[in-house]
């Protein structure tokens, strides 16, 4: 899947799939299934990026404006699964500001 299908035809139906190990991991980071979720939403590109073994990365911001970062399989389409999601470092969001200009 590129980065193009994903954009077209994932974003339109996509669900997201929660359980304990999901939910656990990204609430050792502090991070909430519905701000990952909300970040994988309102992604703008360059984001949703392709990563290594079929991963893909989003970096943005919560409702409540907190920058962070998801990282996220689709397994099976258009199903989302969240393995990852951390608030961004000081470094981190001076990148994805000038990417978003």
């Amino acid at each position: 899947m590129t980065e193009g299908d994903f954009s077209s035809k994932i974003f339109r139906v996509m669900e997201f799939r929660w359980n304990a190990s999901n939910v656990e991991h990204i609430g050792k980071h502090s991070i909430e299934p519905a701000e990952a979720e909300f970040v994988v939403r309102h992604a703008r590109r360059p984001y949703p990026e392709k990563r290594e073994n079929e991963k893909f990365y989003v970096a943005g911001r919560t409702a409540a404006g907190v920058y962070i970062q998801v990282v996220f399989i689709v397994d099976p389409p258009p199903v989302i699964y969240v393995i990852h999601a951390r608030r961004l470092n000081d470094r981190e969001k001076r990148i994805y500001r000038r990417r978003m200009r």
